[in-house]
């Protein structure tokens, strides 16, 4: 290397003291311009902090539902609104809804009674005219004592006449005038007959009045005054006033209740096959029923009619022991407090 070269190469890496200082000075400018920069850009982003954190703070005081912004949309109250409108009108629509289906209901319902009462209009009409339905047979069942021509008579029906002209309620009120029927049931046999099935009243005692007798069934209904007397027991001493003593009538209240002793004492007899045996019974006395047995041409004195079933077999065993003589029984007692039935006989 040459003396020149050399001297080159030094000049290029040698530096003076001024050329020193204004790159010092340029450093240090660009420290401090970068220094200014940094403090600038904190300074911003702070500011940019505040402000996103003073706008949050903003917001979440802020009252979208009840507030406005001066140019800006509510868009939850907008949507708020939005859905109550909507649920209003869709209110609307379903009452609207079940309005025309209560109303096509109704109308349906009035057609459907409109056409049944029309059909059943026009069949009743037909019913009413029809030759069809004239009656042809009148049919009476159940009846013994009375005679079916007196039971038909009784009702007012007549043949020809329609099966359906008349009210089976106000028919048979008119059956049952007679004293012996006790109830009666009208049935339609379609097209043209009719069936009166009747429930008589049985005769079971005969009872004395005046010059002849009133037949009479177990509750003391009066079905007939006759002066002939049947093949029943006769009842004597009844305290019915002879005014009341009318067919169709029933016996007063006192002599309903001795009937019903008499009812048991007639029990008791058919337990031991003795009921066929009474002739007559005396219920003046409703201490002292007494019996009379024909037959066996005794009086028995029964007492008030306790203590029948004891009663019964006393008498049976008297019965037997004193077969065939005239007299009185005496079982009027009180069984239970050492009583002895005995047997008078007749002198």
């Amino acid at each position: 290397m040459t003396t020149n070269e050399k001297n080159k190469i030094n000049d290029l890496y040698s530096i003076t003291p001024i050329e020193i200082t204004i790159e010092e000075k340029q450093k240090e400018r660009s420290r401090e311009e970068t220094k200014y920069q940094k403090k600038k850009r904190k300074e911003r982003e702070k500011r940019i902090k505040e402000k996103q954190k003073k706008e949050k703070n903003e917001e979440e005081k802020f009252d979208f539902d009840t507030e406005i912004v001066i140019g800006m949309t509510n868009n939850n109250k907008q949507h708020k609104k939005n859905s109550q409108q909507a649920f209003q009108e869709k209110a609307i629509r379903d009452k609207n809804e079940r309005r025309r289906i209560k109303r096509n209901k109704r109308i349906k319902r009035i057609i459907k009674w409109t056409s049944i009462v029309v059909i059943l209009a026009g069949g009743t009409t037909f019913a009413m005219v029809s030759p069809i339905f004239d009656i042809q047979e009148i049919e009476v069942t159940g009846n013994e004592k009375i005679s079916s021509d007196t039971v038909i008579s009784l009702s007012g029906l007549s043949k020809g006449q329609n099966i359906f002209r008349f009210l089976s309620d106000k028919i048979i009120e008119q059956i049952k005038t007679e004293p012996y029927i006790q109830n009666a049931e009208i049935k339609r046999s379609f097209p043209n007959k009719i069936i009166i099935n009747v429930k008589e009243r049985k005769q079971k005692f005969n009872v004395e009045f005046l010059n002849g007798y009133a037949y009479i069934n177990s509750q003391g209904y009066i079905l007939e005054i006759s002066n002939t007397k049947l093949e029943l027991p006769t009842i004597q001493g009844i305290s019915t006033p002879e005014n009341e003593i009318v067919a169709g009538n029933r016996l007063n209240q006192d002599d309903l209740e001795k009937l019903e002793v008499v009812l048991q004492i007639m029990d008791a007899y058919k337990s031991c096959d003795l009921d066929g045996e009474v002739t007559s019974i005396d219920i003046t006395d409703k201490n002292n029923y007494s019996i009379y047995m024909e037959n066996e041409k005794k009086t028995i004195y029964v007492g008030d009619g306790t203590n029948l079933g004891d009663k019964i077999l006393w008498i049976q065993a008297i019965l037997k022991d004193n077969e065939g003589i005239e007299g009185e029984i005496y079982v009027d007692g009180d069984l239970t407090e050492n009583f002895k039935p005995r047997f008078k006989a007749k002198v």
